[in-house]
Parts: structure tokens; sequence; C-alpha cells
């Protein structure tokens, strides 16, 4: 389950460079994302965020825990500790996430699940 950890950092760092293209190199092409405020992202919409004043300091994944499902499948529960504005308004913290990882043609991110806050701000 290295490579899956791997991808997991990967995206991590893409996400922190704000570079989409980064980003979607780690995405499956059906990916889906939840954010923190229960928004149901598609591929392209997640990839459109920082052109519409998402901006991220710091980003990664602390603590992953990889579940394997087969060959193909992996779910990776952590946290994700960012340093994050959205425009004007600061929305970092402590957020627990679940990311699914398959294996198609490499090992991509099928889906991420931005939850709960785990540093007590609402």
């Amino acid at each position: 389950m290295n490579d899956v950890l791997d991808l997991v950092s990967r995206w991590a760092a893409a996400e922190e460079s704000n570079d989409p293209d980064r980003i979607g190199a780690v995405l499956a092409p059906d990916f889906v994302g939840v954010g923190a405020a229960g928004f149901v992202l598609t591929r392209e919409q997640w990839l459109g965020r920082f052109a519409g004043g998402l901006r991220n300091r710091a980003f990664v994944v602390e603590e992953p825990q990889v579940h394997g499902y087969g060959a193909d499948a992996a779910v990776v529960v952590g946290v994700d500790a960012q340093e994050t504005s959205f425009g004007d308004r600061d929305v970092s913290g402590r957020f627990r996430c679940t990311v699914t990882a398959v294996r198609t043609d490499g090992w991509r991110i099928a889906a991420v699940h931005i939850g709960a806050r785990l540093d007590g701000v609402r």
C-alpha cells in the first residue's frame, strides 16, 4: 500500500501548489469531491476552485491509515491539516478526510471527502 500513500502525498503536495494541472494528474476521470461545507464537486469543478479564489498556503494529510480492498481499491482515512483562504475568508483548519483510490491506469484518486473539523472551530 506504499503506492497509495505516495499517491496521497502527491495529491497533498499538488493541492498545496494550487496547480490544477498537478492535481488533475492524480485524479480519476470520474472523480468526485466533497468539501467540509458539504458541497459536492465534479473533477472539473474541483480543479476550478483556484480560479474561484481558493488559495492553499499549506496542505498535508497527517496520520494516513490505508485500508486495502483487493488489488485495485483502497480507502485512506487521515487528517487534512491546511492553511487555506477562499477570497478574503480564512478557512484553515484540521479536518477528518477520506480518500478513495483506485488502480486503473496506475493509482488515481476517485473521491475525496473533507469532513468534520477536528480543531473545535466552527
